[in-house]
């Protein structure tokens, strides 16, 4: 089997699917891995480095899909008039694909794929389960993201996070406030705590109450809401009138907080407002926030997802694709989880495919030209319906 490593043609995307560890343990495996010319520059990869792990260099996309069976990316392949690159149209019948698809989002992608006849996994649907957390993409880049969060906003806010005693007089610290306890949350709690600085935390979701106290914050309790949590370990889209009482709760500790950073997603949906104007209005000048949900609209409703802008006198920055700022790390993680995927789908050499295992169904988006995924399914459906 030959396992292809595409250059990333994705506007900032600075990752790689493989590291060159990882395509050691490839060849070591018997299988032929092919990495196009410079595709992990950006992280600190070279060339030389994939040959030494003994990976061919190939020099351009068209040969690398022609040859490849199993094409590992980082981001779904470009397709359409406005891609440098129609990757999609560069896979051959009854090849296969591995990345972060994120297919309720992109239908087109998932029908050009389809149409071609390839085998497509997403990374971004790995079910979290105990026996998948290797290949837990998604938590793995979202510890980078909560992680760069903290330090973007150390960066821009006019103050130290931590107490500093001096001769001059006592500096209080920071008040960091964390909006949703997941993978990006605990990590932005963790590093701001390292910082120095006062930390609370919100989530709709008591069970993690634990889990933020044990990293020495304060965790603010939300109103109950029963099923917060949805398929896959993922949260679940709340109703309008769940959404109205938690910005109820969140607001005074909002205009306490020198610092706002937020992570609330739901999957293949827009992110939910937390933060509205009126928080911001009454937040000091000088504060920061740091909304992680730009790419799906943000959770701040003055954020301009890709910028950073001072509305009320608040900084308020909305990154995008944030794991992608730190390529090297990002990149070690992410080929961990492709590689660890690739293993459970590849046996004795070549793709097998079992419906019956739960990781496998979750993550199948299109096999033998049709959509298999049902949700997906029902996106392009839509799709096709509104066009």
């Amino acid at each position: 089997m030959n396992v292809a490593v595409p250059k990333e043609t994705t506007a900032g995307e600075r990752r790689v699917a493989v590291t060159p560890d990882i395509a050691s343990r490839l060849v070591q495996s018997g299988f032929s891995v092919l990495v196009q010319q410079s595709a992990g520059f950006e992280a600190g990869f070279l060339d030389s480095a994939y040959q030494s792990a003994g990976a061919t260099i190939v020099a351009t996309p068209n040969e690398l899909y022609e040859r490849a069976d199993m094409v590992l990316k980082v981001q779904r392949p470009q397709t359409g008039g406005a891609a440098a690159i129609d990757e999609a149209q560069l896979m051959h019948a009854g090849s296969a694909l591995i990345a972060l698809l994120q297919p309720l989002l992109f239908p087109d992608t998932i029908r050009a794929l389809a149409e071609r006849n390839v085998t497509a996994f997403s990374m971004d649907a790995i079910p979290r389960i105990s026996r998948a957390q290797g290949m837990d993409a998604l938590s793995a880049m979202s510890n980078v993201a909560g992680y760069k969060s903290v330090l973007l906003a150390a960066a821009a806010l006019p103050k130290f996070f931590p107490m500093l005693m001096t001769a001059a007089g006592t500096i209080p610290p920071a008040r960091v406030l964390i909006l949703g306890a997941g993978v990006a949350g605990l990590q932005a709690i963790a590093t701001a705590r390292r910082l120095g600085a006062v930390v609370s935390a919100f989530d709709t979701r008591p069970v993690v109450k634990e889990q933020v106290e044990s990293l020495g914050a304060t965790f603010v309790a939300a109103p109950v809401h029963e099923g917060g949590e949805g398929a896959g370990g993922y949260a679940k889209e709340l109703s309008a009138e769940q959404q109205a009482r938690d910005r109820d709760v969140i607001a005074k500790s909002v205009t306490d907080s020198d610092v706002v950073i937020t992570t609330a997603l739901v999957p293949g949906k827009r992110a939910p407002i937390l933060v509205t104007e009126d928080m911001v209005k009454g937040m000091r000048p000088g504060s920061v926030i740091v909304d992680l949900a730009g790419e799906m609209g943000g959770n701040c409703e003055l954020s301009e997802p890709g910028s950073d802008v001072v509305k009320h006198d608040v900084t308020i920055m909305a990154p995008l694709n944030v794991p992608s700022s730190m390529p090297l790390h990002a990149s070690q993680l992410y080929a961990r989880t492709v590689y660890a995927l690739f293993n459970h789908l590849v046996k004795d050499g070549k793709l097998q495919l079992d419906m019956n295992d739960e990781i496998t169904r979750s993550v199948c988006i299109t096999h033998d030209g049709a959509i298999v995924s049902e949700a997906t399914r029902a996106v392009v459906a839509g799709a096709g319906t509104r066009a």
